[in-house]
C-alpha cells in the first residue's frame, strides 16, 4: 500500500466525511415514513457505496476498486437477477417498486449494498486474522470465512427491516428463524454462499495491496462497528423488531466483539501500525 502523507490525508478525510455522512442519513431513518424512508434507504445504500468503493480507490488505488464493483456489484446483481429468476440461492421473492428503477426484476440500488459491506467485511477480517505471508497457509481460508460472516450476518437485520418496510417478499417464507417470519433460511444461507464466492475471489482478483491492513483502515472499522451498534437499537428501539435486533446482535457480535476487543488493545500498546509494516513485506515478497 503506497501513498504519502498527502495521499493518505486524502483517504482520511474522505472516508471519515462520507461517513459522518452516512451516520447521519441512518440517524434520520426512523424519524420518517413512507416515501421519505423509501427514498433516504436509497440515499444510505448509496453513500455507503460511495464510501466503500471510494475508500478502496484511496487506500489501495484503481485495480482493488474495479476487483470489489466487479465482484460484489457485478457479482451481487447476476445473483439477484439469478435469485429473482428462479429462486435460487435465496428463494422464491419479488422487489417492489418502492427502490427506484429495476432491471431483470433487480433494483438497481441492491448491487450497492452488496458493495457496501463486503469492504469493511473483508478488512475486518484481515485485521483480525492478520498479515497473508504464504507460509502461514491458514490465513486465507480464515479471512475468507470471517469475511463471509463479516458480511452475511449483517442480513439478519437488513433483511428483516426491509421486509417489514415492505421493498421485498417471498412467495414461499418456510423454514423461517424463530421470530423471522417472512424470510426463508435458504436467503441467509444464499448470503453465505455468495459472501464466499466473492471473498474468495477477492484477494487473487485485488493483489497483494488487499493482504493487509493499516490506520488508514480506521474508517471502516468504525463503519462495521457504527453499523452493528446502531442496528441493535434501530431494530430494539426504533422500528419495533426484537427479534432482529436479537438475531442480529448475536450474529454480528461473532466479529463485531473481536474487532472491538482488538482495536482497544492496539490503542493501549501502540501497535495500529503492524499492519502497515506487514504489508509492506507481502507486497516486497
Amino acid at each position: 500500500m503506497n501513498g504519502g502523507p498527502s495521499a493518505r490525508s486524502a483517504t482520511r478525510a474522505y472516508a471519515w466525511g462520507m461517513l459522518a455522512l452516512l451516520v447521519l442519513a441512518q440517524i434520520c431513518y426512523p424519524l420518517t415514513s413512507g416515501t421519505t424512508r423509501a427514498r433516504l434507504t436509497v440515499a444510505t445504500v448509496v453513500l455507503g457505496y460511495l464510501l466503500s468503493v471510494g475508500h478502496a480507490l484511496l487506500s489501495r488505488g484503481p485495480r482493488t476498486a474495479f476487483a470489489l464493483i466487479a465482484l460484489a456489484s457485478g457479482g451481487g446483481f447476476a445473483i439477484e437477477a439469478l435469485g429473482v429468476a428462479t429462486g435460487f440461492p435465496f428463494g422464491s421473492y419479488d422487489y417492489s417498486g418502492q427502490l427506484g428503477p429495476k432491471l431483470a426484476g433487480v433494483p438497481l440500488i441492491i448491487p450497492l449494498a452488496w458493495t457496501w459491506m463486503t469492504w469493511p467485511a473483508w478488512l475486518v477480517a484481515t485485521r483480525l486474522i492478520g498479515g497473508g505471508r504464504a507460509r502461514e497457509w491458514w490465513r486465507w481460508p480464515a479471512r475468507i470465512g470471517l469475511a463471509t460472516l463479516g458480511l452475511a450476518t449483517w442480513d439478519l437485520f437488513l433483511d428483516p427491516q426491509m421486509v417489514a418496510e415492505g421493498h421485498w417478499v417471498w412467495r414461499d417464507a418456510t423454514p423461517a428463524l424463530p421470530g423471522l417470519a417472512g424470510i426463508p433460511v435458504s436467503n441467509y444461507l444464499g448470503w453465505l454462499l455468495f459472501g464466499v464466492l466473492v471473498m474468495t475471489a477477492l484477494r487473487p482478483l485485488a493483489g497483494a495491496a488487499v493482504a493487509d491492513t493499516d490506520v488508514r483502515d480506521r474508517p471502516m472499522y468504525a463503519l462495521y462497528l457504527w453499523t452493528y451498534a446502531s442496528s441493535v437499537l434501530a431494530h430494539a428501539v426504533f422500528l419495533d423488531l426484537p427479534a432482529s435486533a436479537l438475531w442480529g446482535g448475536v450474529g454480528m457480535a461473532v466479529i463485531a466483539v473481536p474487532l472491538a476487543v482488538t482495536l482497544l488493545r492496539a490503542r493501549r500498546t501502540g501497535d495500529d501500525h503492524a499492519g502497515a509494516e506487514r504489508a509492506r513485506a507481502d507486497v516486497a515478497a
